[in-house]
């Protein structure tokens, strides 16, 4: 046994040998450094498939750690991370981490790569701090601050997240970190309302309409601050603005809308501005909400000539199923047939998605502004189509 475990590890000692004296080999041009780099990976790949794990660590143990070697060690605890051996890939960490003759970028490194470890492992607290000691350093600041905002936001310390975010703000102004800023905002703009904070939490709201203008969540909100306080006007400019921002969210904003204008007693003013957006924007929520009004203040002809127009010109379920209430001869579809229709039409929507990630596909029937998949905000959006709008 100790004979073939000999054999084993002078197999794998000539392997990686034999990719590092490549990788020494190393020329003044960019091209070569490059071509370098991809032999090292592929000599790397080329162990990690034929050769087991505790080879490769037994191997590592009697390897000098110098600045040669760094990058071979980093490789390893990357791959054993990768692979759920968490406990190896800390040891590793650590180990290099423990050597002074480390330069400060390879530190740096060696830093961050210790706290994707703490993360991998749950251990948050070690993972924060250290990613802590890594904002302001020039290789792996951002990286840092984006792994700390995670944190935060899995904590849910919208407090903290807003802080490091605004500093990601400054070293990486990108319309995705902006729009990450201006939805913490509005996490931190909830919890302040639910405080009472009110003053607080309509500056947050403004605050991440300047950090991203399209931002439709602040709108909504912000609108529905407004209506608590029967600011009528400026809650519907607010609604108004959602179409401007992104129309796939109309939906949203029709039913506030017509629910404003009722609260408020001037709803027959709203068919008008319905008609204009459904014509920029159409989509079954605005036309029901329209069918509504038609039929509530002009006539049940003129409601019913309307959905069977746009039914006809844009299918989809919900305006059938409504379409075919409006030709029941029973007042408000209570004959056996339509009876019979509704309930296999309700069947036929109760399982189905409302609500679809535009990034992962992540689908659902309540509107979430982080996908619970992939993690980006204000990617799920209302669903298009026959099944939705």
């Amino acid at each position: 046994m100790n004979t073939i475990l000999h054999w084993l590890l002078l197999a794998v000692a000539v392997g990686i040998g034999w990719a590092l004296g490549r990788w020494r080999l190393r020329q003044q041009s960019e091209e070569a450094v490059i071509d370098d780099e991809d032999t090292l990976r592929d000599r790397l790949q080329f162990l990690f498939t034929n050769y087991s794990d505790e080879a490769i660590e037994s191997f590592l143990d009697t390897l000098a750690v110098s600045q040669e070697t760094v990058n071979l060690h980093l490789s390893i605890g990357t791959h054993f991370r990768e692979k759920g051996e968490v406990d190896r890939a800390t040891l590793i960490h650590q180990n290099l981490l423990a050597r002074p003759e480390l330069s400060g970028r390879y530190s740096s490194q060696v830093t961050y790569e210790l706290a994707l470890d703490y993360l991998a492992a749950g251990l948050l607290d070690r993972a924060e701090a250290l990613l802590h000691e890594l904002l302001g350093v020039r290789h792996y600041g951002a990286q840092a601050a984006d792994q700390l905002v995670s944190i935060y936001q899995q904590e849910r310390d919208w407090d903290k997240a807003v802080r490091v975010a605004r500093t990601l703000v400054e070293v990486r102004d990108t319309a995705d970190v902006r729009k990450q800023l201006a939805h913490l905002l509005c996490e931190k703009s909830r919890e302040s309302d639910i405080s009472a904070s009110s003053v607080e939490a309509r500056k947050l709201l403004e605050q991440a309409l300047e950090y991203d203008s399209g931002c439709v969540r602040a709108s909504l909100m912000l609108a529905d601050w407004c209506q608590q306080r029967h600011q009528w006007r400026e809650a519907q400019q607010y609604l108004s603005q959602v179409f401007e921002q992104n129309p796939a969210f109309g939906p949203e904003a029709v039913v506030r809308l017509v629910r404003f204008a009722r609260e408020a007693g001037n709803e027959r003013k709203l068919r008008k501005r319905l008609y204009r957006f459904y014509q920029d924007h159409p989509s079954t929520t605005l036309l029901l909400n329209l069918v509504e009004q038609e039929e509530r203040f002009n006539s049940v002809e003129t409601a019913r000539s309307l959905l069977e127009t746009e039914v006809t010109r844009r299918p989809s379920l919900r305006g059938m199923l409504r379409l075919i209430e409006m030709n029941d001869p029973e007042p408000r579809g209570e004959g056996a047939q339509s009876r019979l229709i509704g309930r296999v039409g309700d069947m036929l929507l109760e399982n189905k998605p409302t609500y679809q990630c535009t990034r992962c596909g992540f689908g659902g029937q309540q509107l979430h502004w982080l996908c619970p998949s992939c993690k980006h905000w204000e990617t799920v959006e209302p669903l298009h189509g026959v099944d939705g709008e």
